[in-house]
């Protein structure tokens, strides 16, 4: 019997402006995706001031995410998320028999031939995209990675190690306006960071791969330290690995996601996924505070 992790969650996320805010648009991606190994049996969107238009909907992705629109003046915006979520460890997948690279490489590689619906889908994830490029920079940097005829999953594991070895996880070096190319030549930065540039590795082999949002349990059991990136929106990499399917790896921790990780949503890069992100008239320079609370029940 695999097992299972029960959390509660607690995402706030609080707005100051310096002035009144007449008009906004706001997208929030801050309910969790159910999964094969993930059922969210809870979840609740407080809104403070009450917005005059809200939607929930579905993305092109899959994810839920509620749409909101304020037509009346506001100096501050508070978004509470409270989620229930329970984790099943995933099924194993031994990386010594997951597809060869290259077998999966070619298969995404247009041939003039059908494609099958899933390899169709996974194609999406295999080009550059705003936050992603796709480089010979990163191709040379995981060549050693996928060797001829290496398993994928051996290969993105490698990478995974290589990323976490050689990149020094520091708060506050990076922003979301820096690219992906300073991130990799500084040798730093968050996890955002970290996933965009083995995304980078990945689909600059020519393989496909996801951004994963979500959140991360503090303290794993039977260690007394905090995983990085803990207390906080999370982000990790999901590789396309036949036979398995999609296989979540987190750079930044240097493991397997398994049952300490929550998924809440997955695109392309962080431009599609992110928790908050909005439109607004007015303001002037706003303050923001982010708390995120993730308690194992």
């Amino acid at each position: 019997m695999r097992s299972v992790m029960r959390y509660r969650v607690r995402h706030q996320t609080v707005y100051r402006y310096g002035g009144d805010v007449a008009h906004s648009h706001q997208l929030l991606h801050l309910r969790p995706r159910d999964l094969a190994n993930q059922v969210c049996h809870f979840r609740s969107i407080t809104l403070d001031p009450v917005p005059s238009m809200r939607r929930e909907d579905i993305d092109a992705f899959g994810n839920f995410v509620t749409r909101l629109e304020y037509d009346l003046p506001h100096d501050r915006l508070e978004v509470l998320a409270e989620l229930g979520v329970d984790v099943t460890a995933p099924r194993d997948a031994a990386d010594t028999e997951s597809a060869a690279w290259e077998q999966v490489r070619d298969a995404l590689n247009y041939s003039g031939q059908p494609m099958t619906a899933v390899d169709l889908d996974a194609c999406r994830f295999r080009m550059e995209s705003s936050y992603v490029r796709v480089k010979h920079t990163f191709s040379d940097y995981a060549a050693e990675c996928f060797v001829p005829g290496r398993p994928l999953l051996l290969g993105a594991e490698s990478l995974m190690h290589k990323i976490h070895r050689d990149f020094r996880y520091a708060p506050g070096t990076t922003n979301i306006r820096t690219s992906v190319i300073e991130t990799f030549t500084a040798r730093r930065g968050v996890c955002q960071d970290f996933a965009h540039i083995m995304l980078a590795c990945l689909r600059s082999r020519g393989l496909a791969a996801r951004y994963v949002s979500g959140y991360l349990r503090t303290t794993p059991p039977g260690s007394d330290a905090a995983l990085l990136g803990a207390d906080a929106s999370h982000a990790w990499v999901s590789v396309f690995c036949p036979p398995f399917g999609w296989i979540d790896l987190d750079p930044t921790n240097d493991v397997r996601v398994g049952t300490d990780h929550i998924v809440i949503a997955w695109g392309r890069d962080f431009g599609d996924v992110s928790p908050l992100r909005g439109v607004i008239v007015g303001g002037g320079k706003h303050r923001l505070s982010v708390r995120v609370s993730v308690q194992a029940e």
